[in-house]
């Protein structure tokens, strides 16, 4: 534990991106999201933990390396000369004609070693790409990242749970929040509840819903044509009040980057082959800003000092008041990014 405290207290933000079902274009998001990042001037690693179909190594563009060991743990697959962008991928263990047939516990072995024996260094945001609905992966990851991340939101669940105690706890506070990737179709709708219910049981932050695959980009003209349905992100957002981070359109060209050359091409913008349309360009520059706003708002990781002497009538009644000044504060939350969410209803892709 000490361990995984270590690896983890080196990297400020760490984002989970869910799905709550297959063929939204998650591992796409993940990747470009990254690339995004690192462009902004952040360090970042991509840890991919869809075990049974690792695709980020093909996405990214660097599908044949392999991971190296050194004394300070495994070493990253780097895609740039800088090292801004490191990527951890199963994909890079086994031979791609392999099936990965593994039952719960040989899975949360692999996930514990991804977290404890990478050695990413300092990181600004690790993304961490996850299979499909809420399966053996979600719980493993979000178990491990809980017990050495300090969160203040309490799981009204629990009767009586002590506070973290200092010692105990990151000595520099890493956010843990996830992003989930829906399209507009009500079946994705459907399973994208599901997946919001599961982060609130685990206590698991929700930065915001991004809507992929939202019309299609005309790669010609670069306007947005309705071929599937509309508007569903973004009424499920204000229903669910939650952030809608922004709207995707299907970008011909994003596909055959992430199908070719994969998108590290993104990185560099002398590349005559990097020609994503401005839609696409914009709404993951939306989704940067939310993130960073997301980051800078430290408050939601801190814990509070409670009193060993307490008798457990003061300790629930304490607990309580934490519970109500964290919906407080999230109510403020929702408030303060309400302009930001009413604008995304006539974001012009």
């Amino acid at each position: 534990m000490d361990r995984l405290k270590e690896r983890l207290g080196l990297i400020k933000n760490v984002v989970v991106i869910l799905s709550g079902k297959g063929g939204v274009g998650k591992s796409s998001v993940s990747a470009v999201l990254a690339t995004t990042l690192v462009k902004s001037g952040y360090r970042v690693g991509i840890l991919d933990l869809d075990i049974t179909g690792p695709n980020i190594p093909r996405i990214i563009g660097v599908p044949e390396k392999k991971i190296l060991q050194s004394e300070k743990g495994w070493i990253p697959v780097y895609v740039d000369k800088e090292k801004k962008l490191g990527v951890i991928s199963i994909g890079y263990l086994i031979s791609k004609k392999d099936a990965v047939i593994w039952r719960g516990p040989r899975k949360h072995g692999i996930i514990n070693q991804f977290l404890v024996d990478v050695n990413w260094g300092e990181l600004d945001y690790l993304i961490i790409d996850t299979p499909p609905g809420t399966s053996d992966e979600h719980i493993s990851l979000v178990e491990l990242l809980h017990k050495a991340i300090p969160t203040s939101t309490l799981n009204a669940n629990i009767s009586k749970l002590r506070i973290i105690a200092e010692e105990e706890t990151l000595e520099e506070k890493t956010k843990l929040g996830a992003i989930i990737v829906t399209t507009p179709q009500e079946v994705a709708l459907i399973d994208i509840k599901k997946e919001i219910n599961f982060c609130k049981k685990v206590n698991l932050e929700i930065i915001g819903l991004i809507e992929n695959m939202s019309g299609f980009l005309c790669p010609n003209c670069d306007e947005i044509h309705q071929i599937f349905s509309s508007g569903g992100g973004i009424n499920l957002a204000k229903n669910l009040f939650i952030n809608l981070l922004c709207k995707i359109p299907l970008d011909p060209r994003l596909v055959e980057i992430c199908d070719k050359d994969g998108v590290k091409i993104l990185l560099d913008e002398n590349n005559e082959k990097n020609k994503l349309g401005k839609p696409i360009l914009k709404a993951f520059d939306q989704v940067i800003e939310f993130v960073e706003e997301w980051s800078k708002d430290r408050e939601s990781n801190t814990d509070s000092d409670g009193d060993d002497d307490e008798d457990d009538e003061d300790e629930d009644d304490e607990l309580q008041k934490l519970n109500d000044e964290e919906e407080n504060k999230k109510k403020k939350q929702m408030l303060k990014r309400a302009k930001k969410r009413k604008k995304m209803e006539s974001f012009d892709f």
